[in-house]
């Protein structure tokens, strides 16, 4: 008697948003250059066209697309349909934005719902927006950290998926404690992808509902001291 091969289960079809150097485009990269991870990056997407970001996918063998917001002067709904169809004709199926640098409006936000996801540089609801390194020096906290989230139409504040949490250190300055927030964001980004791909994370109302926690991405959210 013989067995029959096991179907390999498809992978979720992943478009990445870029502006700038792209290094959580570089960590989905990584991961998804694993043989057993449930994700591949089928486009990155970049409204600049000198974007580090797009020489990393493209060394890695990645479909690149560039729509500049500057090729549709005030008219948002235009540049974001055409970053939508790029997105559709890839196949894409979940959105990572990765350094992004444009505020979606709500028009984009509803076209790709529960499929647009972020990574931001605080543990929200703390710190949203910009300056997230000064602004926690500045409030005194003990601990910093980045978040991975589903994206609303308000900023910064969508049913959070996965978080990880960093000291604030004496002697920390922004620069210091953004490069310890980084390396987390590295580890979470593609921990929060997989998630979403083994369909562990679901969206209830405005939380999310995460199933079968490995260990390995318990210890991503609380690090060791």
């Amino acid at each position: 008697m013989t067995s029959t091969p096991k179907t390999a289960a498809p992978k979720l079809k992943l478009g990445v948003l870029i502006s700038g150097r792209g290094s959580n485009l570089q960590a989905l990269i990584d991961a998804c250059a694993a043989p057993d991870f449930p994700a591949e990056i089928v486009l990155v997407l970049s409204n600049k066209a000198d974007a580090f970001g797009l020489e990393r996918a493209a060394k890695a063998g990645i479909a690149t697309a560039v729509v500049s917001h500057r090729d549709f002067p005030g008219d948002k709904a235009a540049f974001e349909t055409a970053m939508d169809a790029q997105l559709r004709q890839a196949g894409v199926q979940l959105v990572c934005l990765a350094g992004f640098m444009r505020l979606l409006s709500p028009l984009f936000v509803t076209l790709w719902n529960d499929a647009l996801i972020n990574i931001h540089p605080s543990l929200l609801p703390s710190f949203k927006g910009l300056d997230t390194h000064e602004r926690a020096l500045e409030t005194g906290v003990r601990f910093h950290g980045c978040t991975v989230h589903y994206v609303r139409a308000e900023m910064d504040a969508g049913p959070i998926i996965a978080q990880a949490a960093v000291p604030v250190l004496p002697g920390d300055d922004a620069h210091t404690l953004a490069d310890r927030v980084l390396e987390s964001e590295h580890k979470l980004y593609p921990h929060a992808v997989r998630l979403i791909a083994e369909g562990r994370a679901r969206v209830d109302g405005a939380v999310v509902r995460i199933t079968g926690v490995s260990q390995e991405l318990a210890s991503v959210i609380n690090p060791p001291l």
